[in-house]
C-alpha cells in the first residue's frame, strides 16, 4: 500500500475515478484498498462493478468470486454481490451458473429484485439436457457460499 494513503482514502480514490468514468486507475486504488482486509470485500465488489463497466465481463467475475470470500459479508451486501454476480454471468451467457446464483439469492431473499422472474425466464430458455452435469464454476457458487453459511452458523 502507497505509504500516504490507508486503506480508505484508497477506497474513496477509487469511488471517485469510478465516478469519473476513469475505470482502469480506480481498479488501482480499489486494489491497493483490497490489501487491508478489512475493505477487501468492498473494494473487490466495486473492481468487479468497474471491469463490467470496461466491458471485461471474465474479470468483473473473478472480482465478485473475490468479494464473496471475505468473511466480512453480511447478508445484505452478499445477496447484493450475488445479484451483480448472477447478471453478470447472465450476459455472458452462462445460464446453469447464473441459475445457480439467483436460486441462492431466492433462498436468503425470496423476494430479491427481480430474481424469481430472472429464474422463470432463464428455466424456460434451457434446454433440459443441460441438468445432467454441472460445470465446474457451479460448485464453485455453491461452496463458497456454504463455507459463507458454516462461518455464520447458518443452516439451509
Amino acid at each position: 500500500m502507497d505509504a500516504g494513503f490507508d486503506a480508505a482514502e484508497h477506497y474513496e480514490r477509487g469511488l471517485a475515478l469510478r465516478k469519473a468514468g476513469l475505470f482502469k486507475p480506480a481498479i488501482e486504488e480499489f486494489e491497493q484498498a483490497a490489501a487491508d482486509g478489512g475493505y477487501a470485500l468492498k473494494a473487490y465488489a466495486q473492481i468487479g462493478l468497474c471491469q463490467k463497466s470496461r466491458g471485461r465481463y471474465e474479470d468483473a467475475v473473478q472480482a465478485f468470486r473475490a468479494a464473496l470470500q471475505s468473511p466480512q459479508a453480511s447478508t445484505k451486501e452478499t445477496v447484493q454481490i450475488l445479484y451483480v454476480l448472477g447478471r453478470t454471468l447472465e450476459s455472458l451467457g452462462r445460464i446453469n451458473e447464473t441459475l445457480e446464483v439467483y436460486r441462492w439469492i431466492r433462498r436468503e431473499d425470496s423476494a430479491y429484485r427481480d430474481v424469481e422472474r430472472r429464474i422463470q425466464d432463464l428455466s424456460a430458455r434451457k434446454p433440459a439436457f443441460h441438468k445432467i452435469t454441472r460445470a465446474p464454476q457451479q460448485s464453485w457458487v455453491g461452496g463458497v457460499l456454504r463455507s459463507w453459511q458454516d462461518r455464520l452458523g447458518l443452516t439451509r
